[in-house]
């Protein structure tokens, strides 16, 4: 694993300590493939952002999602990619914003299951992000059906939507932004 104990320690010096939450959900067929597609091999992590500037953040939807189920953009570093260059093309594919890393608020270390394989141990490393420029606007349009500037009520009511969600993997989008929404003001 590229993002493995020394980039983490890294980063916890340079943007803190974050809180630390542990998850388990169960994957049906097709999000169960589409995981272990972007795994390609390695990848066993992601970077979700929560990008403010002023006091919106930005929300993405994907293609698959329903009108109005908006969750915070992420994405996998790349092996042999700095940790700050992963987080910053992913937020330029994923909104077409430049951002900065303020600070890193949360750690899941979740397990995604899908009987009979073998379970993935996957950790998402969430950080709280500042807009330096750009427009909104989606460089990766076949990933990113959408992407708006939202309010923390706006974010907070796409919660029950990700819980209600009929996927794993939205349930843990849901989990993961209830943390975070507990811990940055």
């Amino acid at each position: 694993m590229h993002v493995d104990a020394a980039v983490v320690a890294r980063l916890e010096v340079r943007y803190g300590v974050p809180r630390e939450g542990r998850f388990e959900f169960a994957f049906a067929d097709p999000e169960w493939r589409l995981l272990r597609a972007s795994q390609r091999g390695w990848r066993t992590h992601d970077v979700t952002l929560f990008i403010r500037k002023g006091d919106r953040w930005v929300g993405i939807r994907k293609p698959s999602y329903p009108p109005g189920l908006f969750r915070a953009p992420s994405g996998g570093v790349e092996p042999g990619e700095s940790f700050e260059a992963g987080a910053a093309r992913e937020a330029l594919e994923e909104t077409g914003l430049e951002i900065r890393l303020e600070r890193y608020v949360f750690r899941a270390l979740a397990r995604f299951t899908h009987a009979p394989d073998a379970p993935v141990e996957w950790s998402s490393h969430v950080f709280a992000a500042e807009w330096v420029s750009g427009d909104l606007e989606p460089r990766d349009a076949d990933e990113i059906a959408e992407a708006a500037w939202l309010t923390r009520e706006e974010i907070a009511a796409s919660v029950p939507l990700l819980r209600a969600a009929p996927s794993g993997g939205l349930r843990y989008r849901a989990a993961l932004t209830d943390a975070v929404l507990a811990l940055i003001p």
